[in-house]
């Protein structure tokens, strides 16, 4: 398609999976911040201990563990994801790709006028820029990781002192059980998750869906 066919089409027409995805993200992070604000008032007066105005249970650990912890998870199965099928193969699958032949993902990048400026620049910038992909999910999941390890820590500093109990610092608490295993709990999940679509669309589809094969394609055939 001609870049000036693309100008033919709407907006949201053009942008509609980004539009509708973070849609359902904040409309998901809101139900979750609001049900999570009644849930830890519910644990405080349990506690005997005063309630939170909802924005100040924005700022809490309960409500950062609770985000982060599972950002955390999807930053790390999209960033493994995106690394692992450059060389790994899945005979069959929609996910993977061909035996033993290049693809147009893998051949090197030349200056173009509808090039992305890395391109055209080329050097340390295109270097980086061939891998930018993967670099933006692994800070994102440092990050989200950071976040989670501050949430966690401070949820947990809370309940502990709810409890009269010593509070941990995070240099306690990151060699501790409790980050780990809330981290470890998702990662499996996402992990399990990408080899289910891996190994399913090999033998099922979805009529319509860049994420299957086509209808009629025998199994074996690797898109």
């Amino acid at each position: 398609m001609k870049k000036q066919e693309i100008k033919n089409y709407s907006f949201f027409y053009k942008n509609g999976l980004t539009l509708v995805f973070i849609t359902l993200t904040i409309f998901s992070l809101l139900g979750q911040a609001y049900s999570g604000w009644k849930e830890h008032n519910k644990e405080l007066a349990e506690e005997h201990s005063h309630e939170l105005k909802f924005s100040e249970y924005l700022t809490t650990g309960h409500f950062i563990e609770a985000t982060f912890e599972n950002w955390e998870s999807e930053f790390l199965q999209m960033a493994m994801y995106v690394i692992l099928t450059v060389k790994l193969r899945q005979l069959g699958s929609s996910e993977s790709k061909k035996l033993g032949e290049k693809e147009e993902v893998d051949r090197e990048p030349k200056p173009h006028a509808d090039a992305p400026w890395p391109v055209k620049k080329g050097g340390f910038i295109l270097t980086l820029y061939k891998n930018s992909l993967s670099l933006a999910f692994i800070i994102l999941f440092f990050i989200s990781f950071a976040l989670h390890a501050y949430g966690s820590l401070a949820n947990y500093n809370v309940e502990q002192k709810l409890k009269g109990l010593p509070t941990e610092t995070m240099s306690e608490f990151i060699v501790g059980s409790k980050l780990w295993f809330e981290s470890f709990q998702n990662w499996q999940s996402e992990f399990l998750s990408v080899a289910a679509i891996v190994f399913l669309s090999i033998y099922l589809r979805q009529y319509g869906s860049p994420e299957s094969k086509p209808v009629d394609a025998p199994n074996w055939e690797t898109d």
